[in-house]
């Protein structure tokens, strides 16, 4: 996607869900409001993206700011997070919908001929094996997760833990393209996966390691975790939008801050992407292994001192 169209994509979409919180469209009083959901998805675009986990972010930000309105209203915030992942899945099928586009084909030609023969076919089914780990941990173990898992407290944990896995795996040395990766390393990666679904691992950060302990380069693990992004997110924001848009009763004060987070999410997804290709190009990823050691120590002495709680 080239440079310009990248500015004007994010530039629009950013200005209109400014317009849309300031106009107050479609929000309803004691609702989530559309600048909080103006910055929730600011949050999501960049955090789900960035190696630093964005259902961490969407937590802690509310504890911080004492939003309890999504905490209260889970049945708001279900409908909320389709919002917020449909911005990050555009920001993503956008920037590489020639890669998606290839791949998608490279994909149906191998089923058709019942072989694997070309490169884009091997990344092709690369991407779909290591999406089935997390997708039937997230089917089966989902309540599970949010029953025991995502307090302040457990993602300060988990951000400086898997920040420290981050840092280990970047060390390794570069030696293999991402046509060279077999189906059972499709699995490593898918499993490796599915461990971002506990709040403060971060699906890009675990999936960047494991790509780079396998021995890709900093940049093809950016490329294979935007990518493994896109059917992942995509059968969440489907069947979500089923379930919880569609079939479920949704309350009062939705349309606005659906629309402002999911331009939110878009604009600051977009961002994301194109600042962190330029950056690995030259970088190593410790700057974000050091913000997440600074982020779950401040969680941890917020926490420590009384000023917030270790629950929310």
């Amino acid at each position: 996607m080239r440079r310009a169209a990248v500015s004007i994509a994010i530039a629009a979409a950013f200005v209109l869900a400014v317009l849309l919180a300031a106009v107050l469209a479609g929000e309803e009083p004691g609702a989530l409001t559309n600048w909080q959901a103006l910055v929730l998805g600011l949050v999501q675009g960049a955090t789900e993206l960035l190696p630093i986990s964005s259902s961490g972010h969407l937590i802690l930000v509310p504890w911080l700011g004492d939003w309890t309105y999504l905490k209260e209203n889970d049945e708001f915030n279900q409908t909320f997070d389709v919002g917020l992942h449909l911005g990050t899945l555009l920001a993503v099928a956008g920037y590489f919908r020639q890669d998606v586009a290839a791949l998608a084909r490279a994909w149906l030609g191998s089923l058709r001929r019942r072989r694997i023969e070309t490169p884009a076919e091997r990344v092709a089914w690369l991407v779909a094996v290591a999406t089935v780990p997390a997708a039937l941990v997230g089917a089966f173990g989902e309540e599970a997760i949010a029953d025991r898992l995502g307090e302040p407290w457990q993602i300060a944990i988990l951000l400086a833990a898997f920040g420290i896995v981050l840092w280990l795996a970047d060390r390794t040395a570069p030696r293999r393209s991402l046509a060279d990766l077999g189906l059972g390393t499709a699995v490593a990666i898918g499993v490796a996966q599915s461990l971002s679904l506990a709040p403060g691992v971060s699906r890009s950060g675990v999936t960047i390691s494991a790509a780079r302990f396998l021995g890709l380069d900093r940049d093809s693990a950016a490329r294979l975790s935007f990518l493994l992004l896109v059917p992942i997110t995509f059968g969440a924001v489907v069947y979500k939008s089923l379930t919880d848009v569609v079939l479920g009763d949704l309350p009062p004060g939705t349309a606005g801050p659906f629309v402002v987070g999911t331009l939110a999410a878009l604009a600051s997804g977009l961002a994301a992407i194109w600042a962190l290709l330029g950056y690995v190009r030259r970088h190593s990823y410790s700057v974000f292994v050091v913000y997440r050691l600074l982020a779950a120590a401040v969680v941890l002495l917020l926490i420590a001192t009384g000023v917030r709680e270790a629950g929310f």
